[in-house]
């Protein structure tokens, strides 16, 4: 899982990135509101973990600028000292998934951390079948077809496939995508290289108007798969 994490104070900022990074995620750290807001602008990740006290902007400013102004329904973790119903009330209608409160402890952070991810389709719990009609992935098997007949997919791209249908009408930026098909070890994956798997999936699965999917570029950024007729704005 790809987790962006606001936190100003630094020894709790390293001290939860080691926890996380040691249940195998990835994780980038900011530490001011706005630094956060600038950053996402240009990236994309699984889960925000967000601080509720900073020198800047409240975490719960952040919140609702994710869900208001960016419509972004990415899923958040709101943690923080402050423990009163209220407060938890308050940051689950602004838009948090869930709450912890500080002190952070390492085995709850990574159970409701892997708990949010699940319930927004990431980890798999799903049959071995999955369906998107007019196409159907067989997970173990990682074969695709497209109305039945076989769709000739090598193996990252049919991983590269179901990252995008999992995430459908999310953008997703290019470095999220090295991340989670290329995997971090092989960060000397070009732009060019990505693209190029894209292009290629995009003509062999055919996605088009014809079959209601479209899987558009966004400038600077990544890459978008919407059904076909969807609003989603840049």
């Amino acid at each position: 899982m790809r987790i962006a994490l606001l936190e100003d104070d630094p020894d709790q900022s390293a001290l939860i990135r080691l926890w996380l990074e040691d249940a195998e995620h990835t994780v980038v750290v900011h530490d001011t509101g706005n630094e956060f807001l600038r950053a996402i602008r240009r990236d994309s990740f699984d889960l925000y973990l967000l601080d509720w006290l900073l020198p800047d902007l409240t975490g719960l400013d952040v919140l609702r600028k994710l869900r208001t102004e960016m419509q972004d329904t990415t899923p958040v973790l709101v943690a923080t000292v402050m423990k009163e119903e209220r407060d938890v009330v308050r940051a689950l209608e602004s838009g948090a998934d869930d709450y912890l409160v500080k002190p952070i402890r390492q085995r709850e952070l990574i159970a409701r951390a892997d708990a949010i991810f699940r319930r927004s389709g990431g980890l798999s719990t799903e049959s071995d079948i999955y369906n998107a009609a007019p196409y159907s992935m067989d997970l173990n098997s990682k074969k695709a077809t497209l109305n039945g007949e076989k769709i000739p997919l090598t193996q990252r791209e049919f991983d590269l496939a179901m990252f995008f249908f999992r995430n459908t009408g999310r953008a997703v930026s290019r470095a999220h995508l090295l991340e989670a098909i290329w995997g971090i070890e092989n960060a000397n994956v070009t732009t060019r290289t990505i693209d190029t798997h894209i292009s290629r999936l995009r003509k062999k699965m055919q996605l088009n108007e014809g079959n209601g999917w479209k899987l558009t570029a966004i400038y600077q950024h990544g890459y978008r798969l919407e059904q076909s007729g969807s609003t989603a704005t840049d």
